[in-house]
């Protein structure tokens, strides 16, 4: 009887900290808290003339620490996802600025939309003198005048 009261303090104990994780994590730990639960449960509330055979609470346990592993990995992929995709951004951020400042000294062609004549845009020709990136991305100067590198047509050598 002492290993059965000894099991169920120490599923207390597993539910309990798992509990005190649970702000931490997401629908997976929700899950393993249900499990702790439920096999406490089933501990308390056995025959104590017939009790569980302990292959039994051995499959169950195997399958809480499954179910704990799934959750860390998971944890762990989320986390390398969001790694990547910064690794992205910065990537991505990286090759607007090389490109907007390859354009210095090159000769482009913009076409700028016409707010009074959609059909027919600016089209604009010049030298790219000065490059910029207050705006969150990248502005080039032309005849005097800055433009989103989203306007460029075409790049020519001079």
């Amino acid at each position: 009887m002492s290993s059965v009261t000894s099991q169920i303090t120490a599923m207390r104990n597993e539910t309990a900290i798992a509990q005190s994780h649970q702000e931490r994590t997401t629908g997976m730990k929700n899950d393993s808290n249900m499990f702790l639960t439920l096999m406490l449960k089933q501990l308390e509330n056995q025959d104590p003339t017939e009790p569980t055979d302990n292959t039994e609470w051995l499959s169950q346990l195997a399958q809480y620490s499954s179910l704990e592993q799934m959750s860390q990995m998971n944890s762990g992929l989320e986390n390398c996802a969001k790694y990547i995709n910064a690794m992205y951004e910065d990537m991505t951020l990286n090759s607007e600025i090389t490109q907007t400042l390859s354009m210095i000294g090159k000769d482009v062609t913009l076409k700028i939309p016409n707010k009074d004549d959609p059909k027919n845009p600016n089209i604009i020709n010049g030298e790219v003198t000065e490059a910029s990136f207050e705006s969150g991305s990248g502005q080039i100067k032309v005849n005097g005048e800055y433009y989103s590198i989203e306007n460029v047509v075409s790049i020519r050598e001079k």
